[in-house]
């Protein structure tokens, strides 16, 4: 007998599972709702699930071009009710940026009220603003009762929701995306909608054409923010074949002559994405950091178009050269990612090329054309079963008449006598009396050949794919009518120009006042630039637990070296370290130097200048100081090993001690000239390492400082002349014990 166990009850459903499986499981679920449901576009219309739910649910509240809007709030909770079951400020937020003209290329919301500025003031609250669709939200839903598209249940089931829109022209390019899913993000920039489908219509005339050909027609992105796009061509035909890379916007800018030979900077586009209040906030600290000394005053003059007033430190540096600079310190000019990462047709993520998103576009509009004859044809095939039955009344008008009025079931008498079908009948029987005429007659068989004729056409399209490609193209010419390039939403706004070759940095230099300063690092890394020279650095203060650890005398032209312990050399520009009114800035903040690495030396660079570096292992080598430069946060490597030596090569010899006090003199010609490495052996030990090290001319001859600050000369440093990487003799008599040649 078998015996049935009940299902337990809901305090005894505990799975058993290891806790790696269940985690690995259910993040899994999640990143996949992630990537399919919320971050990446579909290439078929290029929305998200919450625009597209959005446009869906204007659609059905028949918020058209033409009719009146309504409260956003009212939007808002339809879609959430109806379709998207989450915050209600997150909708929103989407619904702004869909109506903000910065925002998108082509809006497909037309907001009425507060929706945001450019600066980066936020939309005001979905109770005060209003909107509804506009004529480019409509060619993409274009078609949506129809048939065009799939549906699928809402997440309550009680309603469903289109799984794409028809998308009468390609709003994935044309408006572009952004998002960031789990392991994966997709960045495209809008472009110009006109030369999408000229593109498009190329494809459709030769489908081998090639990403170069359709560049012919795609200039480039198109940013609804204008700009001047100075990517190379070759940069950008790279990008849109292999569907990932990046492009270079600028601000569009131009000079104004002023009195007395003056001239200004007008800005009158900034790039896409940038906040112009945070862009001006930007540029006014460089002035104050004095980070950009080209740049004399920066104001906002904008009214409803954007007027950013520049005015140069002086009136003899070119304007090119100003510009140069702030492209490359400010957002002026910035770097659009391109990653063409969508969703396809059957919803599986990967990076698209240009020509593989129009080619996903134009099968969908075709199967959207397909979809949409056969919704057509079955409504004519309807049309013309009743008019077959209607015409069969007026050929038989008198024996209908009879059997309406004296049979007591003219239905069932009509279906038998003339063998019609329950529609036909019940057609004929709510005819009225005056649709009895000639005239109606005549005008019900003109009506059943139109419609007989446009079957038989729509019949002869499904059957013919020629057709079918054909149809898409016409009706994507119909599409560039309403946008354009002759339209006002459709006019190019970026252009595209080639970034001028402008030495900056030799104009910036020569616009740099020339000026004495004192350069200090403190022991803990901060860093600042005291105008002239400090006399006495016991005046100086510094934070609570701080101290001196390098003062060094400079000018402002000069380009500071800092040579770190991991044997990195960083260069900072005299002209821009911090005041000394404060405490200056930590120096972690300007170049990118780990807490654990500790200074070896600081100084200003001199050109044509060499100096020794070792390693605390004992190896060392010569070095150029033009090998040492580089603007790089991350520096410059140039010594391998633990550096401890750094010392002007002004000399014929150099001296070293090992951490065993014993003392090594030998020809500095003895060490190899090199730009990077670990260099050769200067002495050795049997444990330890390198101390320290002294380069002298050997006609002058050597000395040591002791560690009350004296100079003690070492008339006797040939006894301790021997080959480099011997290991030396003990240091004289009344040497300093901390076996060093200079205290620390």
């Amino acid at each position: 007998m078998t015996v049935h166990t009940p299902p337990p009850g809901d305090g005894d459903r505990i799975l058993e599972e290891p806790l790696t499986e269940a985690l690995s499981r259910r993040y899994l679920a999640y990143a996949l709702s992630t990537i399919s449901s919320r971050a990446l576009p579909d290439v078929r219309d290029g929305l998200k699930p919450v625009h597209r739910r959005l446009m869906y649910a204007m659609s059905n509240m028949r918020l058209s071009p033409e009719s009146a809007a309504r409260k956003c709030a009212k939007v808002v909770g339809e879609v959430m009710g109806n379709f998207h079951p989450h915050g209600d400020q997150s909708i929103y937020d989407a619904l702004v940026r869909l109506a903000q003209d910065f925002a998108q290329r082509y809006q497909l919301i037309d907001g009425q009220g507060n929706f945001g500025n450019i600066d980066g003031d936020n939309a005001a609250a979905m109770r005060y603003t209003e909107c509804k669709m506009t004529p480019a939200a409509m060619l993409l839903l274009d078609g949506i009762d129809e048939d065009a598209v799939d549906f699928r249940p809402t997440y309550d089931g009680q309603d469903e929701e289109p799984v794409v829109l028809p998308s009468g022209f390609p709003n994935l390019l044309a408006n572009g995306s952004s998002g960031i899913a789990v392991g994966m993000a997709t960045s495209i920039p809008p472009h110009n909608a006109a030369e999408l489908i000229d593109a498009c219509l190329l494809l459709l005339k030769r489908p081998e054409a090639t990403t170069a050909d359709l560049m012919g027609h795609v200039l480039g992105p198109d940013f609804p923010t204008g700009g001047v796009i100075v990517e190379p061509t070759a940069s950008l035909l790279e990008t849109y074949e292999t569907g990932r890379g990046g492009v270079r916007v600028r601000a569009r800018w131009e000079k104004e002559d002023q009195a007395r030979g003056g001239w200004q900077i007008v800005v009158t586009e900034i790039p896409y994405q940038v906040k112009k209040a945070e862009l001006i906030e930007h540029l006014a600290d460089l002035i104050e950091s004095k980070k950009a000394p080209l740049l004399g005053d920066v104001r906002d003059e904008s009214a409803e178009d954007i007027r950013l007033v520049l005015e140069p430190k002086t009136r003899n540096v070119e304007p090119e050269v100003l510009m140069e600079s702030l492209f490359r310190l400010s957002d002026l000019e910035t770097r659009f990612p391109v990653n063409m990462n969508v969703l396809d047709a059957r919803g599986t993520p990967g990076v698209m090329s240009l020509k593989a998103a129009l080619l996903a576009f134009l099968a969908h509009r075709r199967e959207v054309l397909v979809r949409r004859a056969r919704f057509r044809l079955g409504k004519i095939e309807a049309r013309l079963h009743i008019l077959d039955g209607l015409l069969i009344a007026f050929l038989n008008l008198d024996e209908v008449i009879r059997i309406v009025r004296y049979e007591d079931e003219p239905k069932q008498k009509l279906i038998a006598a003339f063998a019609l079908t329950d529609i036909q009948a019940d057609a004929i029987l709510n005819t009225r009396l005056r649709q009895l005429a000639k005239l109606e007659e005549m005008e019900l068989r003109r009506e059943h050949a139109e419609l007989a004729q446009e079957r038989d056409g729509i019949i002869a399209m499904l059957a013919d794919e020629t057709m079918q490609w054909k149809l898409v193209g016409q009706g994507l010419k119909d599409v560039r009518k309403v946008l354009g390039p002759d339209t006002a939403v459709g006019k190019r706004r970026s252009d595209l120009a080639e970034a001028p070759t402008v030495s900056v940095e030799a104009s910036v230099e020569a616009f740099v006042v020339r000026e004495p300063i004192t350069v200090i690092l403190s022991d803990k890394g901060w860093i600042r630039a005291a105008k002239g020279r400090v006399e006495d650095p016991s005046e100086l203060k510094f934070k609570e637990g701080d101290k001196l650890g390098f003062i060094v005398p400079a000018e402002t032209t000069d380009k500071l070296l800092i040579f770190a312990s991991d044997g990195r050399f960083f260069t900072l520009d005299c002209s821009k370290l911090p005041s000394a009114r404060g405490h200056g800035e930590p120096l972690r903040l300007m170049v990118d130097i780990d807490d654990r690495v500790k200074i070896i030396d600081v100084f200003p660079h001199k050109p044509g200048r060499k100096r020794v570096l070792a390693s605390k292992a004992g190896y060392g080598f010569v070095l150029p100081e033009e090998e040492a430069l580089a603007f790089r946060k991350a520096g410059k490597q140039v010594l391998n090993g633990e550096a401890l030596v750094s010392l002007e090569a002004t000399g014929d010899r150099i001296a070293v001690i090992g951490d065993n006090g014993k003392i090594l003199v030998f020809a500095l010609d003895d060490l190899p000239e090199m730009p990077r490495g670990k260099g050769v052996k200067l002495q050795t030990y049997r444990e330890g390492g390198l101390r320290d090290a002294l380069v002298f001319a050997s006609a002058a001859g050597a000395a040591w400082t002791d560690a009350a600050g004296r100079t003690r000369d070492w008339p006797e440093w040939k006894d301790w002349e021997g080959r480099r990487s011997a290991a030396g003799k003990l240091a004289p008599r009344g040497f300093p014990t901390s076996k060093r040649f200079r205290p620390k």
